[in-house]
């Protein structure tokens, strides 16, 4: 998949970031992902999100697609996820919606953070993230949206929306529920 400068935001981010299709199939993701669910990038590419998490988290992880399909996000979503190693992590997850030139459904971008990796300093450290990649799509707007093919746009809004959601999420009240 091609590299837009949006996208570069997240090539070794500090969050997990992944891109499904409208089906639950990982498209993308980065190499903060890949590194923490145990796998090389090509192992996860083409695969069903089921099977990054126990089965005893399947209904929870229908449950947030089910929710994605209806409003276009999902946020403060708990879901235990798993590793290749057979070890589990409990996770937080927040998706918004990508669509098409024509407003079609595409996929989503989802972030996981690792709950029991966000101390008070981790989540200080995101929060600058969250708000230097927003200055960075806004000098993007700025210079080179309009210059933008189709699906570069697209991708540029779905990254958009998606560090809006960040932004206005509360990690360390989530945190401690």
């Amino acid at each position: 998949m091609q590299q837009t400068e949006a996208r570069k935001i997240l090539k070794d981010a500090p969050i997990m970031w992944r891109r499904v299709n409208s089906i639950g199939v990982i498209l993308d993701c980065n190499s903060t992902y890949a590194a923490k669910i145990g796998y090389a990038k090509s192992e996860i590419l083409g695969r069903p999100v089921f099977e990054h998490v126990p089965k005893e988290s399947w209904e929870a992880m229908n449950e947030s697609l089910k929710t994605w399909f209806e409003t276009g996000k999902v946020s403060e979503r708990k879901i235990k996820f798993k590793k290749q190693n057979g070890d589990e992590f409990p996770g937080l997850l927040q998706a918004t919606s990508l669509y098409d030139k024509k407003g079609e459904l595409i996929g989503s971008n989802t972030v996981i953070f690792d709950i029991n990796d966000l101390t008070d300093q981790k989540i200080e450290e995101l929060e600058k993230y969250f708000k230097d990649a927003k200055k960075r799509l806004d000098e993007i707007k700025k210079t080179e949206y309009d210059k933008l093919d189709e699906n570069s746009k697209s991708e540029y809004d779905g990254l958009k929306k998606m560090f809006d959601m960040l932004i206005d999420t509360d990690l360390k009240e989530l945190r401690n529920e």
